[in-house]
């Protein structure tokens, strides 16, 4: 508009049109050297991608915000359904020319502000740094930097022998927990000994009181206490007494004691119901042991319970029993009939030929006595026919 009115003013009146124009000329040039150097259409092009201000007047800081907020909208990594990498080449040029274009055209110290900025964060002035050694020290700031550090490493090296010596002062009372708890339990340990020989005392006491040491079988000879075990203690002994005379079995005793009754029971039903068989056996037989070994076989299952909660209990590993197995119980059985078969054949060859020897015995003692029989009734005979 500033032209056109130019213009319109130099027509109606050529000389003051003429004095205008020099007046917007000077205009032109004061605005030129107000706003400084021309960007080129391509950096403004730069600055309008980053979408900054096309005049250059934005800081490294705003430009590089800039350029983080598109890249996290447009780089092809970002996940971002914005994400496109020809935009973000884009972006990255233009964000790289706006750099080259600052650094050029940055003042001294404008350029530099941020970094200065930066920099004045992490430092101290010198009197500060000076100030900061707690106050020790004299002499020049290396001086006491020195004495500083000399003493940072003593109070380093006291707490350390501090730390030590707490360390050694916590050791100490934990050894004297232990041997005070060790002392305690062997108290413990001694007033039940000592309980259980008073018990065993006044019991012995209550005896000899009813009087039934006085009819002893062994009275006046040597005791033989120890002769299973020389090597056994005499109060263990005395309580082992107790519990067997008071009727007391520990667990496992009582458990093995169930095996061998139930095993034995077992055994014996199949032996007593194999013998009846017939070897070999008929079908009808051969059911009947089938169904035997089938009621068999559900009680080794309740068997082997028993072992497993036997050998959980027993106090030696070699005193640990195996599982019970049908097939061997069976092949057991087999030949134990067998064998029984063939013992009952022995008895009879021998009952057979124990008869023998009698009836040969019996005849032998007979016949004298039939020939002596015979002579006297013959002379009987000859004493009747004289008469």
């Amino acid at each position: 508009m500033s032209c056109t009115f130019h213009l319109l003013v130099s027509r109606s009146d050529f000389w003051h049109g003429r004095f205008l124009l020099i007046l917007s000329r000077q205009s032109l040039l004061l605005r030129a050297f107000s706003f400084g150097p021309q960007i080129s259409r391509s950096l403004q092009e730069s600055y309008r991608v980053l979408q900054l201000p096309d005049e250059g007047n934005s800081s490294a800081v705003q430009v590089k915000e800039a350029y983080l907020r598109l890249a996290k909208l447009y780089h092809p990594d970002s996940g971002a359904p914005t994400a496109d990498a020809l935009l973000f080449a884009r972006v990255e040029e233009a964000y790289r020319a706006v750099l080259a274009h600052q650094s050029k055209t940055k003042q001294p110290d404008g350029g530099k502000e941020v970094e200065d900025e930066d920099k004045s964060r992490g430092k101290a002035f010198p009197h500060r740094q000076y100030l900061s050694y707690e106050g020790v020290g004299s002499g020049t700031p290396s001086q006491r930097e020195r004495q500083y550090r000399q003493i940072r490493v003593d109070r380093a090296a006291e707490q350390v022998s501090n730390y030590r010596q707490r360390e050694h002062e916590r050791a100490a009372a934990g050894e004297g927990a232990l041997v005070e708890r060790d002392m305690r339990q062997r108290s413990q340990k001694i007033k039940i000994t000592q309980a259980v020989e008073r018990l065993v005392e006044d019991l012995i006491q209550e005896s000899m009181a009813r009087g039934d040491f006085r009819n002893l079988s062994g009275a006046g000879k040597p005791l033989n206490k120890f002769e299973h075990n020389p090597y056994a203690d005499p109060m263990t002994h005395n309580l082992n007494r107790i519990l067997i005379d008071n009727g007391y079995q520990p667990p496992w005793v009582v458990t093995q004691r169930d095996i061998r009754e139930t095993t034995a029971q077992i055994r014996n039903r199949l032996l007593e119901g194999r013998a009846k068989l017939s070897d070999p056996m008929t079908p009808k037989e051969h059911s009947q042991w089938e169904q035997l070994c089938a009621s068999v076989e559900e009680e080794l299952v309740k068997l082997n319970k028993m072992v497993d909660n036997y050998n959980l209990m027993v106090p030696m590993l070699n005193m640990q029993m195996v599982h019970f197995s049908l097939s061997r119980e069976i092949d057991r059985a087999v030949k134990g009939a067998r064998q029984h078969r063939l013992d009952q054949q022995r008895e009879r060859e021998k009952e057979r030929e124990r008869r023998k020897e009698e009836k040969k015995r019996a005849n032998a003692v007979t016949k004298p006595t039939n020939t002596k029989q015979g002579l006297i009734s013959w002379m009987k005979n000859l004493l009747r026919l004289k008469h």
